[in-house]
């Protein structure tokens, strides 16, 4: 494929929910950002996204706005006077937003939508929920761009429209890939035929290992066992998460870490999402109430980073956790893992793994199943951490294969590098 306008270099950008605070998806983003400049050094490469100054401060590159504000908005009590602002400035912004994007795009070779699960309408239809993508993905092929989703998420869709937009937007792309069997199903379930798609494994899997701390046991320090907690808000798994669900989610990890204090343990909190940290608050003032909080044996040190998790998931030797990216981060460093299910992307990641047998509902956690569970992992730690080594190198060699493919399509005359970083 040649560039556009005869350019030496090919112009690539990235749309997605990056620099708001979530670890995933920002680990989603360094991984496949690492690889573009290891296969293709000379690209020039720009990011649509949320937080458009926190990602240009990160990675430095060129980061633009999904949504550009074009009149701050207001409150109105009156439906006349909401209906008037939508006709007369919601409208005629949109208009805007979209000229915007054209200039965007108009000299781009690919638009890439990278991992993450992008492709619900849980918390919201626009910016990077399913109408930013559809409005981005329809800029992109009327600007002649490829378009390419990479190893997506998918599900819940809960409205005609976020399914239309969602369906609508994946049809134009010139390359599909879904990081799980359970979307690819889900999105046969919605009516998108997808069984022709390939299925790729999380590209967090791909990060650089030069990018990764030790993460082998550190012997003579106790055993510490890592608590990945997650705020009710998140949880928006096809089957909602309620609040009776939340509250017994914490009770049961509270009567868990009873349990683990008991037998001197250290216990390590962690966190996916900046958004998470009232969930660690309001879990240590339920130890309190029940007279078990041992300072010294918790350990709740700020995570402000995925830099920072990773090394916060290096300094452990179990993992028990909720938010996706905090089970799969810690199988990336040879840990054995727990895994609270709320969405069926956390259940379908075990199944992967082969860990199954080490994966809970949310609706049905038992606290005896979670010290059994637990029990039966410190028990078979070598094991598990044998399979986990080999399941981790087949996404790695998995997620090289598609690296190739989608960049070779960008640049097929340009001879291609190792990968790996």
């Amino acid at each position: 494929m040649a560039t556009k306008g005869g350019r030496k270099q090919p112009k690539v950008t990235f749309f997605g929910h990056f620099g708001s605070g979530n670890f995933g998806n920002e680990s989603t983003f360094q991984a496949v950002l690492s690889h573009l400049r290891c296969l293709i050094p000379n690209a020039e490469v720009t990011c649509i996204c949320s937080a458009p100054e926190a990602v240009t401060a990160t990675y430095q590159i060129t980061a633009l706005p999904m949504n550009y504000v074009v009149v701050k908005p207001w409150n109105l009590r009156s439906p006349v006077a909401r209906l008037a602002r939508k006709l007369f400035i919601g409208i005629p912004s949109e208009f805007y937003r979209w000229l915007k994007g054209f200039r965007t795009l108009w000299d781009t070779d690919v638009l890439i939508i990278p991992g993450t699960g992008l492709l619900t309408d849980a918390f919201i239809l626009g910016d990077w929920g399913p109408y930013g993508t559809f409005k981005w993905s329809v800029i992109a092929r009327l600007c002649r761009c490829q378009l390419f989703f990479v190893s997506v998420g998918a599900g819940p869709l809960n409205s005609v429209r976020g399914r239309f937009f969602v369906k609508f937007a994946l049809s134009l792309a010139n390359f599909r890939s879904y990081r799980d069997e359970s979307t690819l199903q889900y999105l046969e379930d919605i009516g998108f035929s997808a069984y022709k798609d390939p299925v790729y494994p999380d590209l967090a899997f791909s990060l650089p290992p030069a990018l990764l701390p030790d993460g082998q046991a550190r012997a003579g320090r106790g055993l510490i066992v890592g608590l990945g907690l997650m705020e009710y808000a998140g949880m928006y798994g096809i089957e909602r998460t309620t609040s009776a669900d939340y509250a017994a989610y914490l009770d049961t990890l509270v009567q868990f870490v009873t349990w683990l204090l008991r037998r001197e343990y250290k216990v390590r909190l962690l966190i996916g999402d900046i958004m998470d940290v009232p969930a660690t608050r309001k879990f240590k003032s339920l130890l309190k109430e029940r007279s078990v909080m041992h300072e010294d044996q918790i350990i709740d040190e700020p995570v402000e980073s995925t830099e920072d998790l990773l090394q916060a998931l290096a300094a452990t030797d179990f993992v028990v956790a909720t938010r996706f990216h905090n089970i799969l981060l810690p199988l990336l460093l040879n840990k054995p893992v727990i895994a609270i299910s709320f969405h069926h992307k956390c259940s379908s990641l075990m199944r992967q793994m082969g860990l199954s047998e080490y994966c809970q509902d949310i609706k049905h956690l038992n606290t005896d199943k979670l010290i059994e569970q637990f029990c039966d992992v410190e028990r078979n730690a070598e094991r598990l951490k044998a399979l986990i080594r080999e399941k981790t190198e087949e996404c790695r060699t998995a997620l090289d294969e598609q690296y190739s493919r989608i960049f070779q399509e960008m640049l097929p005359a340009r001879p291609l590098t190792g990968s790996r970083g």
